[in-house]
């Protein structure tokens, strides 16, 4: 059998899956930012009418995954796998939704690299014709995830310059071996990096090198251009976590700067909405692929995009009991190509 792999880490997917449709839920402050033309769903509510934010996130999922399939013209029944997850224990918002939704459920676990790593296994699938039709997506959302992994709002804590704002928000997309849209071309894995980090309010930081090393080994592997792509997207680094991206690739003689964005950034009006360091969460570059760079790339007015989520491998009980950070990245490729 011919192998799809590329140098050490990169796979060419040579069926090209197609991301036919996607769509994106957000909350009341990520519908106040810079981006709030592009979202489908801004809601007024982030309770979402339900009894707590957990129950409320999953609730964005399901919204957002029947709406993905709307836009497609499919039903739930005609979908194979939905593959998701997200940063709450034992994944239990993508989980209540896949319940509802009724469809064929693949948890996975990447923290903020939620998004992209649902869409290389998707891509990976579709390419290797195990299905037709796959959901992939995930979620965050603030009062959940300061619930779990800091402290209730209700106590009023103040943070440092270096902390982020979790986004409240949702994106999925629709993957297919055929149809009209915008492909997977490439998806590069990423390893599992810790460099030390214990400061959960550092989260770019910690973050950052596991971007540079997944970034630098597409690069390595592909012998590709930076400045063939219109836009390299990280998922949640931040103003300080990109600062530092640039600076470790630019050591290893990678200049990414005149496309380079990070999701976390962009989310927000990082001088008017106090949100510190940029946004974070699975929910972040979910919601700023499957709305803004998605748009983009189905008008034409970007043809080749990198995302790369990033996902801080962090639990209550390692930071409780003293653990470094590990951290990883995952990349996918997509372009406009017949």
């Amino acid at each position: 059998m011919k192998s799809k792999r590329i140098g050490n880490r990169t796979v060419k997917l040579e069926n090209k899956p197609t991301i036919i449709s996607a769509s994106s839920v957000v909350g009341p402050k990520e519908g106040e930012g810079p981006l709030r033309e592009y979202f489908d769903i801004i809601l007024e509510d982030d309770l979402c009418g339900q009894k707590s934010w957990e129950l409320a996130e999953s609730d964005m999922v399901k919204t957002a995954m029947k709406k993905t399939c709307e836009k497609a013209n499919k039903k739930l029944e005609d979908i194979n796998y939905m593959i998701g997850g997200d940063l709450l224990n034992q994944i239990f918002p993508a989980s209540f939704a896949a319940r509802d939704l009724s469809i064929p459920f693949i948890g996975i676990y990447g923290a903020c690299s939620t998004m992209a790593e649902g869409m290389c296994i998707s891509s990976m699938l579709i390419d290797g014709g195990f299905a037709d039709l796959i959901l992939s997506g995930t979620s965050s959302h603030f009062c959940a995830a300061e619930r779990q992994f800091r402290f209730p709002l209700e106590f009023g804590n103040q943070k440092p310059m270096t902390a982020q704002w979790t986004v409240t928000g949702a994106g999925s997309v629709l993957i297919s071996p055929k149809g009209q849209g915008p492909k997977v071309t490439h998806v590069t894995i990423g390893k599992v990096i810790d460099k030390g980090i214990d400061d959960g309010n550092n989260m770019g930081a910690a973050m950052a090198p596991a971007a540079v090393d997944t970034i630098y080994s597409y690069f390595n592997d592909t012998k590709d251009d930076p400045n063939s792509f219109d836009v390299i997207a990280t998922g949640d680094l931040g103003k300080l976590g990109k600062e530092i991206t640039e600076e470790l690739l630019a050591q290893r003689g990678l200049d990414i700067s005149k496309v380079y964005m990070d999701c976390g950034i962009e989310m927000f009006n990082m001088e008017k909405q106090d949100v510190h360091c940029g946004g974070s969460g699975c929910g972040c570059s979910a919601t700023v692929f499957c709305g803004y760079i998605y748009k983009k790339l189905k008008n034409k007015e970007f043809n080749k995009v990198m995302l790369v989520s990033t996902g801080a491998l962090l639990s209550p009980t390692s930071t409780l009991q003293k653990q470094t950070i590990p951290c990883v990245a995952h990349a996918v490729i997509i372009e406009n190509k017949e």
